[in-house]
């Protein structure tokens, strides 16, 4: 699924989608996704389908709801997966010709409404070996204050972010929660494990202080 592909008459499945790409005379390879058509000229590169961060209709942040709200003690961490919604961009070389979303698209208002910004939204259970899905997050909670903590959510900064892949599996960098009040969001940009591909070179986000 996610990584190069050969610029030849093939079907390209993804998740819910299909891409298909049919031969042209004049050295040209027609994809065709939906109602999208781009008619591409070969060249020594293939075509790239690699996993983008669920920016949606232009969000920066997705909120993810936890199903169970978890306690942690104090001075201690906590560290395990949460599923998450991705989008898919497909290239041509370094050129995006098609972006697309996967699944069912949620979004919810994240503080208040006189004040508050549109996040891509998702419930997730908290895992403690990688998920069953198609997009995954793997969250540290860090405790660093002397009181119980409880989370319930995270809102993770996505905006421009790096995402790392496996042949079957989309992952976002690495997110640290800090419970300090205001609760402190760090996508750190790290690849969540060394084995893994990525889309582009990785930066850290800058932080972002959850009030809600």
């Amino acid at each position: 699924m996610f990584g190069e592909h050969e610029l030849k008459t093939q079907f390209i499945k993804i998740l819910d989608k299909k891409i298909h790409l049919v031969e042209k005379p004049g050295d040209t390879v027609l994809y065709r996704r939906d109602e999208v058509r781009v008619l591409i000229k070969r060249s020594e590169n293939g075509l790239f389908v690699l996993p983008a961060p669920a920016e949606g209709y232009g969000v920066r942040f997705l909120m993810i709801k936890l199903q169970e709200k978890i306690a942690v003690p104090p001075k201690d961490r906590l560290t395990g997966y949460l599923s998450a919604p991705i989008d898919i961009t497909v290239r041509s070389g370094g050129t995006e010709i098609d972006r697309f979303v996967v699944g069912r698209e949620k979004y919810a208002l994240y503080g208040r409404i006189t004040s508050g910004v549109i996040a891509r939204y998702h419930t997730s259970g908290f895992y403690t070996e990688v998920p069953e899905a198609p997009g995954v997050v793997k969250l540290i909670i860090n405790n660093p204050t002397g009181d119980w903590k409880l989370v319930e959510k995270v809102v993770i900064p996505i905006k421009g972010s790096a995402m790392f892949y496996s042949k079957d599996k989309a992952y976002y960098p690495l997110v640290v929660l800090t419970t300090r009040e205001p609760y402190e969001v760090n996508n750190t940009g790290n690849p969540p494990d060394g084995t893994l591909g990525k889309t582009h070179e990785a930066e850290p986000i800058p932080n972002f202080r959850m009030r809600w």
